[in-house]
């Protein structure tokens, strides 16, 4: 099977063919390279799919994702990075192995067509050239030939003319032996070319044409094989990164397994316990005795009555500065967290104080080490002086040291302010219920020394006394007038007092354990609810200290805080 015997006469045919096989050649190359471009932009898109829902740095975002589960969706995340990167590398090894050899063996396949079919047409101009040769040396005889023999028509018809002179008649014989020597002469030519066209003719159609077809068929059957090794190659591409992407789906599978949902539940109580104990049990009230609804004889709002004088502001009702006081409590809560996080409740406020601990002891260490190393180069300098001087180090070296002593005195103030909070703490293994006489048994309220008690305001944040009752009558006398004739708001419900809170900054009421007080403004998120005594004593509690019971047809529920 042979272009060149089998296809002889089909040069045209062939022409159009290989060029077609070039044209396909060169859409497969494109074809590669559009793919090339989606795996680029798939795997673009991948990695800005995971940038996107990676936690933010220094973000409250980011101290979420200690729950395993979310751990694992941070290894999916990692995990789908390398698997776009996977898709890169097909990217760039089908561009590498098959779109830039391809196009390199077009520009060499397309040379060598234009060589070849190049040869075939000089071949077809010679053979043409030869057949116009022949057709001319054969015309030519032909010619010839007429002439002859109408020259010798002529010579015998002037032979029998009687008339004609013996002159005429040898002339009429010597042209007509000029002319049959001519045709003779022709014939031999068109003998001679007839020959040689011949020849050239068998060496065209079974020499040269057949090796012309011969190579071009060669390279249309290389052409076949290399597009097919093409192939191959685009799917070894995909083939060599699917163990990789394999593992990348083995690592979101394992992060999947390493979830642990008895964990997650442990990490929630570390994260919102507050270190408080359940309340006891509530005592019974005893009704047949007529008794005044009022704070009683033990409590510490009474016990505070007794060593310091009543906040009256020139007979006006107290009642009536509520609305600064909520201005005032506004104010407290868009402030600055207090340093010792004393706005938290115990539980988590040991845990930011043990944090801070651990971490300006990881910056005491760090100074350490670079003291270490400045006094390492110093002794340097001293054995080897060339090398620098000595004493240009002595002010980075006691710069260093004045960190440090700062770093420990702030280290030291944290951890007073962790062993008071770990003082105050119950033991994490006892199991029993808070009684009121054990509390206060446990925290006996200071009455006189104001200076040293120090409790939790709305904002959360420890304040003293001394200047307190100095600050609430120059405020009371400022807003005074401005509120002389609001009335008191309604109440919405009641309240039992789980705990007992002395409440010592302004804006707050003290409450005992087991005391029933009205309602009149409910939690709006702060963690702080308004509550009424009387006609003339109001103030906020913390939320989680008393059991709320909203009035139905104030709120059309009932709910337990």
């Amino acid at each position: 099977m042979s272009w060149g015997t089998e296809l002889w006469d089909q040069f045209d045919n062939l022409e159009k063919h290989t060029q077609w096989g070039i044209d396909i050649l060169e859409k497969y190359i494109k074809f590669v390279k559009e793919r090339t471009e989606i795996e680029l932009s798939y795997a673009k898109q991948l990695r800005n799919l995971s940038k996107k829902y990676q936690p933010k740095k220094n973000s409250k975002e980011e101290e979420e994702y200690k729950y395993t589960s979310c751990k694992a969706f941070i290894s999916t995340l990692n995990e789908m990075n390398d698997y776009a990167g996977q898709h890169e590398v097909i990217s760039e090894n089908m561009a590498s192995q098959i779109i830039v050899d391809l196009a390199r063996y077009v520009q060499e396949l397309k040379q060598e067509r234009k060589s070849n079919f190049h040869d075939g047409r000089k071949a077809q101009q010679h053979i043409e050239t030869c057949w116009k040769q022949l057709e001319s040396s054969k015309r030519r005889f032909e010619r010839d030939c007429k002439e002859a023999d109408r020259a010798q028509q002529y010579f015998e018809k002037m032979d029998a003319d009687i008339n004609v002179t013996k002159a005429d008649v040898e002339k009429a014989r010597q042209q007509a032996q000029i002319r049959h020597q001519m045709a003779e002469d022709s014939k031999a030519d068109y003998s001679s070319i007839l020959q040689k066209f011949n020849h050239e003719q068998h060496e065209y159609y079974h020499t040269h044409i057949p090796n012309i077809f011969q190579k071009i068929q060669e390279m249309e059957e290389r052409r076949i094989v290399r597009m097919g090794e093409s192939m191959k190659t685009y799917a070894e591409v995909d083939r060599q990164v699917i163990p990789i992407i394999g593992k990348c789906l083995d690592g979101i599978v394992k992060a999947a397994e390493s979830i642990d949902q008895k964990n997650d539940s442990q990490l929630v109580i570390e994260a919102y316990k507050s270190g408080f104990e359940p309340p006891g049990d509530i005592e019974f009230e005893d009704y047949t005795q007529p008794m005044k609804r009022t704070v009683s004889d033990n409590s510490l709002s009474n016990s505070r009555g007794e060593g310091k004088p009543d906040l009256k502001f020139g007979g006006k009702s107290k009642g009536k500065l509520w609305p600064f006081i909520k201005k005032n409590k506004l104010s407290l809560k868009l402030g600055a967290t207090p340093e010792d996080f004393s706005n938290l409740p115990p539980e988590q406020r040991r845990k930011k104080l043990q944090q801070k601990v651990d971490e300006l002891n990881k910056e005491i260490q760090k100074e350490m080490d670079q003291r270490d190393a400045i006094t390492k180069m110093k002794d340097v300098y001293l054995k080897n002086p060339q090398m620098g001087d000595p004493a240009s180090l002595d002010h980075k070296l006691a710069e260093v040291s004045q960190n440090i002593e700062k770093l420990r005195l702030e280290t030291q103030k944290f951890e007073a302010w962790l062993a008071e909070v770990e003082g105050r703490l119950p033991a994490r293994n006892e199991q029993a219920r808070r009684q009121s006489g054990l509390y206060d048994s446990q925290n006996p309220p200071t009455v006189n020394n104001c200076a040293q008690d120090r409790e939790s305001s709305p904002d959360g944040s420890y304040t003293e006394e001394q200047s307190q009752e100095s600050e609430v009558k120059v405020l009371a006398t400022d807003f005074d007038d401005e509120f002389d004739d609001e009335e008191p708001l309604p109440a919405i419900g009641t309240c039992k007092a789980l705990y007992t809170f002395e409440g010592q900054n302004e804006g707050t009421i003290s409450v005992v354990e087991g005391e029933t007080l009205y309602v009149i403004e409910e939690d709006k998120g702060d963690g702080w609810t308004r509550i009424r005594r009387n006609e003339d004593e109001e103030g906020y509690v913390p939320t989680s200290y008393v059991e709320v019971c909203l009035d139905k047809n104030a709120k059309g529920a009932k709910t337990y805080i």
